[in-house]
C-alpha cells in the first residue's frame, strides 16, 4: 500500500511540475507574441494590453502552484525536490524576467512609434 501512495504521490508531483513548466510556457509565448504585435505600425495597444495580461495570469498560475509547494515544505517538510522540479523553477524564473524584460521593450516601442508619426 505504502508504494502505491508514493506512485500517487509521484504522478502528482510530476503532474504539478508540468503544470509550471507549460504556464510559464505559455506566458513566454503571449509576452512574445505581445512583442511581435508592437512592431506592427497598425498595432493596437489593446492587443498588446491583452497579450499581457494573459502571460501575467499564467505566470500568476505557476506561481501559485510553486507557492502551494513551498508552503507544504514549511508546514509539513515533506517535499521531494527532483531535477525535473528545478527544471519547472528555471523556466518559471526565465518566464518572469523575459515577461519584465519584453515589458520594457514594448514601452520603448510605443515611444518610437510616437516619435516616428512625428
Amino acid at each position: 500500500m505504502v508504494e502505491d501512495q508514493e506512485g500517487i504521490e509521484k504522478m502528482d508531483m510530476e503532474q504539478i511540475v508540468m503544470d509550471i513548466i507549460i504556464s510559464a510556457g505559455d506566458a513566454r509565448g503571449y509576452a512574445y507574441e505581445a512583442l511581435r504585435k508592437s512592431k506592427e505600425a497598425d498595432s493596437k495597444e489593446v492587443e498588446i494590453q491583452d497579450l499581457m495580461e494573459k502571460a501575467n495570469e499564467a505566470i500568476g498560475k505557476a506561481h501559485a502552484v510553486q507557492t502551494s509547494l513551498l508552503n507544504q515544505e514549511a508546514s509539513e517538510g515533506n517535499v521531494k525536490v527532483s531535477v525535473l522540479f528545478v527544471h519547472a523553477q528555471d523556466h518559471l524564473m526565465t518566464a518572469i524576467s523575459e515577461k519584465n524584460l519584453i515589458t520594457e521593450l514594448i514601452e520603448m516601442r510605443q515611444a518610437i512609434n510616437v516619435l516616428q508619426k512625428v
